[in-house]
């Protein structure tokens, strides 16, 4: 699995962190559990619920932006927390995700909930490949 760090006065009142991981699918897998650790302990998460998701996009940012905005979205709406994610991302005429996600509904004492995430922001995106691995760089609104 990929591996993420939180990025410190990147923004005011906003989480920050970079992504690397070896495959485009494990970096937007390891996007997801990064955005899902500033809201909860993603370790007491159980995989109880399954949704699917397809999205599109003509560049990877946008793919990027549209994934962690699909999942805000989906723990807002079925106020649920997710922590499983599994990815698969074609290039055809641009970029396809299709995703299975799993979780559970929010529980304030089991998940040690810390803040909110509101939104994902185009500030700083970034989506790269350097040296062979997958890099990427996301705010959050919190």
């Amino acid at each position: 699995m990929g591996k993420y760090r939180f990025l410190e006065d990147v923004a005011i009142a906003d989480s920050a962190f970079e992504a690397e991981a070896e495959s485009l699918e494990d970096l937007f897998r390891t996007c997801a559990i990064a955005t899902f650790e500033v809201m909860a302990d993603t370790s007491t998460i159980e995989p109880k619920s399954k949704e699917d998701v397809e999205l599109a996009g003509d560049n990877l940012e946008e793919l990027l932006f549209d994934w962690l905005a699909e999942l805000i979205y989906l723990k807002d709406s079925k106020s649920m927390l997710f922590g499983k994610f599994e990815i698969r991302i074609e290039e055809e005429d641009g970029y396809k995700l299709t995703a299975s996600i799993w979780g559970e509904p929010v529980d304030q004492k089991k998940h040690k909930v810390r803040v909110d995430v509101k939104a994902v922001t185009y500030h700083l995106l970034e989506v790269k490949q350097v040296e062979g691995k997958w890099i990427a760089k996301v705010v959050l609104d919190t």
